[in-house]
């Protein structure tokens, strides 16, 4: 007698697979965190050793609007978010270059010696004009 045929509803195997994660957790142990601090809003991008991005945060994108973006409480707010994920990941040494003369940079550089990353390099890497653009002329009267 042969053997009745299984049927098997789309349910069913929709249930027995595997489900895989989308993203690939990496772990990361050494990273450099770029906080470019302006008047307006303070961005901090969090990079591998290699400079591929693996978090960023802004203060606009951290739910602050307007005037607010560019304080130092929005900048420790966004360092915070920024450098949370990666803690829990394993991130455990940090270079920080730090780019902008906006009120944020001091507050962000506090957050990240508060969050527990190991800082071995802080550098300043905001742009200095040696001697800038040609002025325009003068107005004739």
């Amino acid at each position: 007698m042969a053997k009745p045929i299984r049927r098997y509803s789309s349910y069913s195997l929709r249930r027995n697979r595997r489900t895989r994660l989308r993203k690939n957790i990496r772990k990361i142990r050494k990273g450099i965190i770029h906080v470019q601090a302006s008047f307006s809003n303070t961005i901090v991008t969090i990079t591998d050793g290699r400079g591929r991005v693996v978090v960023w945060a802004s203060a606009g994108a951290c739910g602050f609007k307007g005037r607010r973006r560019g304080t130092p409480f929005a900048a420790q707010t966004t360092t915070q978010n920024a450098i949370q994920p990666l803690v829990h990941q394993g991130m455990q040494l940090a270079s920080v270059l730090i780019k902008g003369i906006g009120r944020g940079r001091d507050a962000a550089l506090r957050a990240i010696f508060r969050s527990r990353v190991r800082v071995h390099l802080i550098r300043d890497i905001t742009p200095m004009p040696h001697n800038g653009c040609r002025p325009p002329q003068k107005r004739r009267t």
